[in-house]
Protein backbone atom coordinates (compact mmCIF):
# COMPACT_ATOMS: atom_id res chain seq x y z
CA UNK A 1 0.00 0.00 0.00
CA UNK A 2 3.03 2.45 1.03
CA UNK A 3 4.76 1.89 -2.72
CA UNK A 4 0.93 2.31 -4.07
CA UNK A 5 1.25 5.50 -2.41
CA UNK A 6 4.73 6.58 -3.68
CA UNK A 7 3.86 6.11 -7.08
CA UNK A 8 0.80 7.75 -6.97
CA UNK A 9 2.72 10.96 -5.73
CA UNK A 10 5.43 10.82 -7.72
CA UNK A 11 3.17 10.06 -11.01
CA UNK A 12 0.83 12.99 -10.12
CA UNK A 13 2.43 15.99 -12.00
CA UNK A 14 2.45 13.45 -15.32
CA UNK A 15 -0.76 12.86 -14.87
CA UNK A 16 -1.76 16.96 -14.71
CA UNK A 17 0.82 17.33 -18.08
CA UNK A 18 3.75 19.63 -15.69
CA UNK A 19 6.52 16.96 -16.61
CA UNK A 20 6.84 14.18 -19.37
CA UNK A 21 8.54 11.49 -16.36
CA UNK A 22 8.25 11.69 -12.76
CA UNK A 23 11.98 12.76 -12.20
CA UNK A 24 11.55 15.69 -14.72
CA UNK A 25 9.75 17.28 -11.09
CA UNK A 26 12.02 19.14 -9.33
CA UNK A 27 9.89 19.23 -6.00
CA UNK A 28 9.61 15.18 -6.76
CA UNK A 29 12.12 12.51 -4.79
CA UNK A 30 11.18 10.72 -7.48
CA UNK A 31 14.49 10.39 -8.84
CA UNK A 32 15.85 9.46 -6.19
CA UNK A 33 14.11 6.34 -6.62
CA UNK A 34 16.03 5.23 -10.51
CA UNK A 35 19.06 6.37 -8.66
CA UNK A 36 19.67 10.22 -9.88
CA UNK A 37 20.03 12.94 -7.10
CA UNK A 38 17.41 15.24 -6.12
CA UNK A 39 16.41 18.24 -4.10
CA UNK A 40 16.43 16.67 -0.85
CA UNK A 41 18.44 13.64 0.11
CA UNK A 42 16.18 10.13 0.46
CA UNK A 43 16.49 7.35 1.29
CA UNK A 44 14.31 4.57 -0.95
CA UNK A 45 12.34 2.05 0.70
CA UNK A 46 12.94 -0.50 -1.20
Amino acid sequence: MLTGTIEYIHYNPVKRGYVDKPEHWRYSSGCDYIGLKGLVAVKPLV
